[in-house]
C-alpha cells in the first residue's frame, strides 16, 4: 500500500482483489458474509506477495493467523503431537506426522523446552491453534523444524514483522559483517545462532536495538556494537 491507513474496529475493508488469488486474512481481521470487517484498531498492512491483509497495532499477545511462521518451545506431549507455547492465549498443537520424513515408525522425539519454527495450519477462534514444520504440499520443511542450540528472545510483534521483509535493515547490515542464523516468528519470538556466544548477544543487541532505526542508524549501530566489543 502506498498510503498509510489506519481502521478501527467495525471497519469495512477495501482489499481491491481480482476474485482469482486467494485472500488470506491476518489478524485485526475477518470475513462477515461479503465484507472483510476489522476487529482491532491500528495500520492496515498487505502483503503482495502472499495476499494477505492484516491489522498492525501494539498489542502485547499475539493471535495466532493461518500461514504465519512462528518460533514455539514444546512444554508437553501427548499421544499425537506436543503442545507448544508460541505465546497466545492457548498453546499450539504440534501433530507428530508434521515433520518432515515423519512416519509412525519414525516420528520426531523432541524435548519439553526445545524450541521449533512452525508455521500455523489452523487458527480457528473455536479450538487450539495448530502448527506444522513442513508443508503439507511439498511433503518438505522448507526451513522448518527443531532449531537447535542458539537463543531465544522476545520482541514486540510489530518489530518480529518489520525484520521479516525482504529490506530489513538490521539483518542486512549484521549479515555484511559476521554469519550467523535466524529464525523469526510474527509471534515475537527471535531464534538466533552465531559462531560464538559473544556474537550471538551481539546480534540479539543489535535486533532490540533497531526498532526505532531507519537503514542508516541500524548500520551505525551494528558498527559501534561490533568496535566495543572488537569482533
Amino acid at each position: 500500500m502506498a498510503n498509510v491507513k489506519v481502521v478501527l474496529p467495525g471497519d469495512i475493508v477495501d482489499t481491491q482483489s481480482d476474485g482469482e488469488a486467494v485472500l488470506r486474512l491476518g489478524p485485526g481481521l475477518v470475513q462477515h458474509n461479503d465484507d472483510i470487517q476489522a476487529t482491532t484498531g491500528g495500520v492496515l498492512h498487505a502483503s503482495s506477495d502472499t495476499n494477505q491483509w492484516w491489522v498492525g497495532s501494539n498489542r502485547r499477545r499475539y493471535v495466532a493467523a493461518e500461514g504465519e511462521p512462528v518460533v514455539g518451545v514444546v512444554v508437553g506431549r501427548h499421544g499425537e503431537g506436543y503442545r507448544v507455547d508460541i505465546g497466545s492465549a492457548h498453546d499450539a498443537l504440534l501433530p507428530l506426522l508434521a515433520f518432515e520424513g515423519a512416519t509412525k515408525r519414525n516420528k520426531p522425539n523432541l524435548a519439553i523446552g526445545a524450541a521449533v519454527y512452525a508455521r500455523v495450519a489452523v487458527a480457528n477462534s473455536m479450538m487450539d491453534p495448530e502448527i506444522e514444520c513442513v508443508n503439507a504440499h511439498t511433503g518438505k520443511s522448507e526451513g522448518f523444524g527443531e532449531l537447535h542450540a542458539g537463543f531465544v528472545f522476545r520482541c514486540s510483534l510489530g518489530l518480529a514483522r518489520r525484520l521479516l521483509s525482504a529490506s530489513a535493515p538490521v539483518l542486512a547490515a549484521l549479515g555484511a559483517e559476521l554469519a550467523y542464523e535466524a529464525a523469526v516468528g510474527v509471534n515475537g519470538r527471535v531464534w538466533v545462532k552465531a559462531g560464538s556466544p559473544e556474537k550471538t548477544i551481539l546480534v540479539v543487541n543489535a535486533i532490540r536495538n533497531s526498532e526505532h532505526l531507519d537503514s542508516r542508524q541500524c548500520k551505525q549501530m551494528v558498527k559501534e556494537l561490533l568496535d566495543r566489543q572488537s569482533l
